[in-house]
């Protein structure tokens, strides 16, 4: 009997496909690269299909080997990214090299991906010797890190339920919220802080506007109107 009328049947996901996706991930999380064998470790199947999906990704130029026979993330991935949200990485960078340079910290733009923080462009420090490498693609939990807090606290807590049902509020976003910014130390990555203040953009959730740091003379305070000052900067021009 066919289904009942009025009702929808959810097309089967593509097992290949997500493997493929899952297969990016890993590499993106390795920058030293991986064999086929610990490809298919992490993937929990054989060899051979680590291998095949390994080189349809490879003619794509989605993956590359190095002369060790490691599989690396490849330029592909580069034109992909450059459509993700381009009008916001465009109003960004501007924005981005001048915070990095006045603050000497790396400077980035975060964006929400379900249950994480996703760092889309991100630029370091010109004379910036010991500050903390963020890489586009880099990700983390939502929940931990000020970039977070700030994109939560641009969010009414009525929304932020509507997105994701049963996931907490944090206190930390209704502080950031009164604040402007958002400040988070040890929650990513011991002895890392971070100062963050999200950005406006129009027809899609809000992004952040973030740096992060080991140390710094500079009182928060300080920091955190910079950083609000420049995600309203990248907000007027959305």
């Amino acid at each position: 009997m066919g289904a009942a009328e009025g009702t929808t049947t959810a097309a089967p996901a593509s097992q290949t496909l997500s493997r493929g996706l899952r297969t990016l991930e890993i590499l993106a999380e390795g920058p030293e690269g991986r064999t086929t064998a610990e490809i298919a470790e992490a993937l929990g199947v054989h060899r051979s299909i680590a291998y095949r999906i390994l080189r349809t990704l490879e003619e794509h130029s989605l993956v590359v080997r190095d002369a060790g026979g490691r599989f690396q993330p490849g330029p592909g991935l580069a034109s992909l990214a450059r459509g993700v949200a381009p009008r916001l990485q465009t109003a960004a960078l501007p924005v981005l090299t001048a915070v990095a340079a006045e603050l000497q910290m790396t400077a980035f733009i975060a964006v929400w991906d379900r249950s994480h923080c996703v760092t889309l462009v991100a630029v370091e420090p010109p004379h910036g010797e010991g500050t903390l490498v963020q890489r586009p693609g880099t990700r983390h939990r939502f929940d931990a890190g000020a970039p977070g807090i700030a994109i939560q606290s641009a969010l009414t807590e009525a929304r932020w339920e509507r997105l994701a049902p049963g996931e907490p509020y944090r206190e930390a976003s209704r502080a950031a919220a009164a604040a402007g910014y958002a400040v988070s130390r040890d929650e990513v990555i011991p002895g890392v802080g971070s100062v963050a203040a999200p950005i406006a953009v129009r027809g899609q959730l809000p992004a952040a506007l973030a740096v992060v740091y080991l140390r710094s003379d500079r009182p928060v305070e300080e920091i955190g109107a910079r950083v609000a000052e420049a995600a309203r900067a990248v907000g007027s021009v959305l």
